[in-house]
């Protein structure tokens, strides 16, 4: 019975930002497809959306559990946002050039040979858009988290959803 909870813990938690980021990512994959049907290419990578929302999601969750990630929790929600919105950031983009890279080094066994092909073989429009998506959807989704944290997660469900006017109750 121990086991089930957990996993169904694990899934609640992992749940959440797994859907905040499969929109996120769909929001880049149109993006993406409209800037390469102009060039006659298509695309779809709606499996990468799927796959990189789940991973991302864990990430996320991974690194909430880091002592230092939560160093503002009695400050105004920005300072905390921020910090995560940093940390999230800075951890995407170690991912995405191990992800990168560890191929080149597995075929050239040199750290400073598979640097040189990501630096020659990334297409830097792309890369930058990329980035700059990432940005702003960690930012959006550390403030809504902060919200969410500040306010409660009920009430805010409430808000969302619930059947009361807010204003009067």
């Amino acid at each position: 019975m121990k086991l089930l909870q957990t996993i169904k813990h694990d899934y609640c938690e992992l749940l959440p930002p797994a859907i905040f980021f499969f929109i996120a990512f769909s929001l880049i994959l149109v993006t993406k497809r409209l800037i390469l049907s102009e060039y006659g290419i298509s695309w779809s990578g709606f499996g990468a959306a799927v796959v990189g929302a789940l991973v991302v999601a864990k990430v996320l969750l991974m690194v909430d559990k880091l002592p230092f990630a939560n160093k503002f929790p009695d400050r105004q929600l920005i300072c905390n946002t921020l910090w995560k919105c940093l940390i999230y950031f800075l951890t995407a983009n170690l991912l995405q050039y191990l992800e990168r890279t560890v191929p080149f080094f597995m075929r050239h066994e040199s750290i400073m040979e598979a640097h040189r092909h990501f630096m020659a073989e990334t297409v830097w429009p792309h890369f930058w858009l990329i980035q700059i998506w990432l940005l702003v959807l960690f930012f959006v989704y550390c403030s809504l988290r902060e919200l969410v944290r500040a306010i409660g997660r009920d009430k805010v469900i409430k808000m969302f959803f619930g059947g009361q006017n807010i204003a009067r109750g």
